[in-house]
């Protein structure tokens, strides 16, 4: 493990290595954030090759006052994907990670930051909050995900999104149902509709009828007997098994009349709540598309495999895991910029100065001083270790 670094003697340093995760493209900053982390007397250096998957050359970030160097080097390091056990022990003792860390989820990576006396903060953990628009990284990459959904959809879909009259006939628009209204759902209605799409969605939460209307989508009504379902923070509480049930044997008839549906379901740290059952699949007509968007936590389709396309009953499920790499470029922008509204947020005078009175700060922690400091991720890590 490296020394700490003496910070007195020089500007505070943030480091950004290149990304070993299989298949991620992105980078945690890019070159045009550079100067503006310069102005607040933040140095950057960066791992030759980090921004490689995201169309940034090593040159692009010298030419914007970046060095290149070891990107595990700094008093804060920013990364995307989580951390190997490998990188845990580049990390240096007292020093902070800043990253997507799964912290409900990766029980022993957060056991390794806290034993490495790394202070970490995982951008997922960012709370929903006004002042902290800017920071939260878990939009940002959904709305680039969503985008990239209703895309999947429309390509695996062997009929057309939109309607067409031409000299053999009219085409009829396809209808797209889109599952959950959050940030992803709704760029992908939004993406759907610019593609020609009928629309329709549904979401638990009745506050979010409005938003899909705007964007020129019908909302889905289901007879569940539910006023609301709306949990602190804008995300649907779980449901009582009870009510699962009565909502996916309404959405089997509904999705029996759907060319593709795409679904955006997901709770953090919880399992996917499943939506469309078999019987669902079972409705659809032959060459309908499924993408589900939720496969990473298991998936809201009980036919979804994570990480593969099949065709089920003559449908295509996709289920893919990591989607917004694939669109490395803009994710990347998105990102950068909320680790720098964070970091804006750690700096005081060119010094790093963590005031853990800020609750953005305090709720983002995950690991500090040996300890695993996040409530959920102590309760996830000890379960673990029960288990």
């Amino acid at each position: 493990m490296a020394a700490p670094r003496d910070v007195a003697g020089g500007p505070m340093r943030v480091s950004v290595p290149k990304e070993t995760a299989p298949g991620e493209r992105r980078v945690a900053l890019v070159p045009q954030l550079v100067s503006r982390l310069a102005k607040s007397g933040i140095e950057t250096v960066v791992e030759s090759g980090a921004g490689s998957g995201a169309h940034r050359s090593d040159e692009a970030y010298v030419a914007a006052g970046a060095h290149i160097g070891d990107g595990f080097s700094g008093d804060v390091v920013a990364k995307v994907s989580p951390p190997s056990a490998d990188e845990i022990g580049r990390l240096r003792e007292g020093g902070v990670l800043v990253g997507f860390l799964q912290p409900m989820t990766a029980a022993d990576t957060v056991r390794r930051l806290a034993d490495a006396g790394v202070t970490s903060f995982a951008m997922e953990a960012i709370p929903r909050i006004t002042r902290a628009q800017s920071m939260d990284a878990l939009s940002s990459q959904a709305t680039v995900t969503g985008y990239v959904a209703a895309l999947i959809a429309a390509r695996e879909l062997p009929r057309f999104f939109p309607m067409l009259t031409t000299a053999a006939g009219t085409v009829r628009p396809a209808k797209v149902l889109v599952l959950g209204a959050g940030v992803a759902g709704l760029q992908a209605i939004a993406t759907a509709r610019r593609l020609g799409a009928v629309v329709q969605a549904f979401d638990v939460r009745s506050a979010v009828k409005e938003q899909i209307e705007s964007l020129g989508a019908r909302f889905l009504e289901l007879d569940m007997g539910l006023e609301d379902a709306e949990a602190a923070g804008g995300y649907a509480r779980p449901l009582t098994e009870e009510e699962q049930q009565r909502q996916r044997e309404l959405l089997a008839e509904a999705i029996g009349e759907m060319d593709a549906v795409i679904s955006t379901a997901a709770v953090p740290g919880r399992p996917a709540p499943l939506l469309v059952t078999e019987r669902a699949v079972l409705n659809m007509k032959p060459g309908s598309v499924i993408v589900d968007l939720a496969a990473e936590s298991g998936g809201n389709c009980e036919l979804t495999e994570p990480g593969e396309t099949v065709v089920r009953e003559e449908v295509t499920i996709v289920g893919p895991l990591g989607l917004a790499s694939s669109m490395a470029d803009h994710a990347s922008s998105l990102y950068a910029r909320n680790v720098q509204a964070l970091l804006d947020l750690m700096v005081a005078d060119g010094e790093l100065s963590l005031d853990f009175d800020d609750e953005v700060l305090a709720e983002s922690c995950i690991t500090r001083g040996g300890e695993i400091v996040h409530e959920g991720a102590r309760e996830a890590a000890e379960a673990a270790t029960a288990a």
